[in-house]
């Protein structure tokens, strides 16, 4: 009975804030018709009424992308630090701590400038209908990064105050609702008259014959880098001898230029020991081998950048940049090596290794002809551990022609030790291993639960296998989850490098093994 009246008051409410958005102007049919039928297919429909009530449209509205415009400049103003609520919490109620690590304040202003840029773009991009691909990837990831600031603080341990901590979790859970409004909205653009040129996920007519290894949107010239077998034309050289123009990796980036084309640094064989942070564009880093050319750093992490039931972890390699590419780089450690936050990414011929979740975050990243190494763990072993927490994200893990195997430190006592292919670290979590070697050491039933989650998210994660060989790849003893799906060729396609990296065909196909993207 209280379910119900609440669902009464819910709807009761809504019914008023529709007749304001009328009363307010808004009697163009069509905008009047997005208001009332697609606020109420979004995942927070009180919210989204509310804002485009506050907004006062006019029936000279356009329609479509103006309702998503009002919605995502109610984002961005919510989202700046300077005239926020949560600026002053960031920078005077979290306290000193140690330099050793960040603090989550650090972190959320980090996470929120990167937010705020990908709705900027998202804004401006908004009237141009070939975007519309590249707005759902900025608009998933801003949900990301406003996610990873909430987990900050309540996973954390450097927020003691249970006050501040929860003003953190509020602000960032109202701008998440926001971005995913708009998301949800941007997400039906393609149906709608408005855009009659996208791309389904099913298309498979854009292929790049020329160069099939690489997606189309890394450049002939970007391509030629990471192909090269001799010397390149390299900007500057880092040489720990002193022979280049610096002797650090940080160095050379520092000296890059902030934006403009394509800066390349040729690091020369070396043990570099350093920690490399750069919001810089357009940076490539080209070795003498993957055990040639080798960036070390010690850096474990209690807090700040939250790994839920995490004590401590360190990262080897964090990317939260579009359109990222490795090709041939080997990313070593033990948990959480690679974290594979937001945005494109596309891994080539890498070796990638560790123990618990060493491959995660809520990347939509394709990994192509790589090696995944298990180390031996204290407990079990987990490769991917995927972050998706709203259904309109674009995002995933793909795994494809590549070998799961146990290392050497491994193999021996690889029996004695339970190895997964993932598990689900948020309720949308999505990863598809297909067309892989799968060694023994992997479990019969291939999946796990995460802690505590819950029944339900077994039903709306999204894990699936296709194609797969190896002792390790049976799927008899699988696990038999709602949410776990034997694929076929149709639903495998999807998750190619041209349609999940290019998220709806963002970006053009490329070639692979098999026809149709496969």
């Amino acid at each position: 009975m209280i379910m119900i009246m609440m669902r009464m008051v819910e709807i009761f409410l809504m019914f008023w804030a529709l007749m304001g958005i009328c009363a307010l102007g808004v009697t163009n049919p069509q905008i009047r018709h997005i208001v009332e039928e697609d606020c109420s297919l979004t995942r927070y429909p009180s919210i989204c009424v509310q804002t485009l009530n506050m907004a006062g449209l006019s029936s000279s509205s356009s329609g479509y992308t103006d309702i998503i415009s009002v919605l995502l400049n109610k984002t961005i103003s919510e989202s700046k630090l300077p005239n926020s609520t949560h600026s002053t919490i960031l920078t005077s109620q979290l306290g000193v701590q140690s330099s050793a690590q960040p603090s989550t304040g650090e972190y959320c202003e980090t996470l929120m400038n990167l937010s705020e840029k990908r709705l900027q773009q998202s804004l401006t991009a908004l009237n141009n209908k070939n975007k519309v691909e590249d707005i759902q990837t900025w608009l998933s990831a801003a949900l990301t990064f406003q996610e990873a600031c909430k987990d900050s603080a309540e996973e954390g341990q450097v927020v003691p105050n249970d006050v501040v901590r929860s003003d953190i979790a509020k602000k960032m859970s109202y701008l998440y609702e926001l971005s995913s409004n708009a998301l949800a909205l941007t997400n039906r653009i393609q149906t709608t008259p408005f855009d009659t040129k996208s791309r389904g996920l099913s298309d498979q007519n854009y292929k790049d014959e020329s160069s099939p290894d690489f997606p189309k949107w890394i450049s002939r010239k970007d391509r030629k880098l990471l192909q090269a077998t001799t010397t390149v034309n390299a900007d500057v050289v880092v040489a720990q001898d002193g022979s280049g123009n610096y002797k650090t990796v940080s160095e050379a980036i520092e000296a890059a230029p902030s934006s403009g084309g394509r800066f390349v640094i040729h690091v020369k064989s070396g043990v570099y020991k350093e920690k490399i942070k750069t919001n810089k564009d357009g940076i490539t880093l080209i070795g003498d081998g993957k055990d040639s050319s080798v960036i070390v750093w010690s850096d474990s992490v209690a807090g700040g950048i939250t790994m839920p039931a995490t004590a401590t972890f360190t990262l080897a390699l964090y990317i939260a940049s579009d359109r990222s590419a490795l090709y041939r780089c080997s990313i070593a450690g033990y948990q959480d090596t690679l974290y594979a936050l937001a945005l494109r990414q596309f891994y080539r011929e890498c070796d990638i290794s560790g123990t618990v979740d060493f491959i995660f975050g809520n990347a939509a990243a394709v990994f192509q002809n790589c090696e995944l190494a298990l180390r031996r763990p204290r407990g079990a072993n987990v490769i991917l551990a995927h972050g998706r927490s709203d259904p309109g994200q674009n995002t995933g893990f793909s795994v494809q022609n590549c070998r799961i195997t146990a290392s050497a430190e491994f193999e021996s006592v690889k029996h004695s030790f339970k190895s997964y292919l993932g598990r689900p670290w948020k309720s949308y979590s999505r990863a598809v291993v297909m067309q892989s070697n799968i060694d023994e050491a992997i479990s019969p039933k291939g999946w796990e639960e995460w802690p505590g989650s819950g029944s339900s998210v077994l039903s709306t994660l999204y894990f699936a296998e296709y194609a797969n060989v190896g002792p390790g790849a049976a799927t008899g003893q699988r696990v038999n989850w709602p949410g776990f799906h034997l694929i076929g060729v149709s639903d495998a396609s999807k998750f190619t490098v041209a349609n999940l990296i290019g998220g709806n065909s963002w970006l053009p196909s490329t070639k692979v093994v098999f026809n149709s993207g496969l």
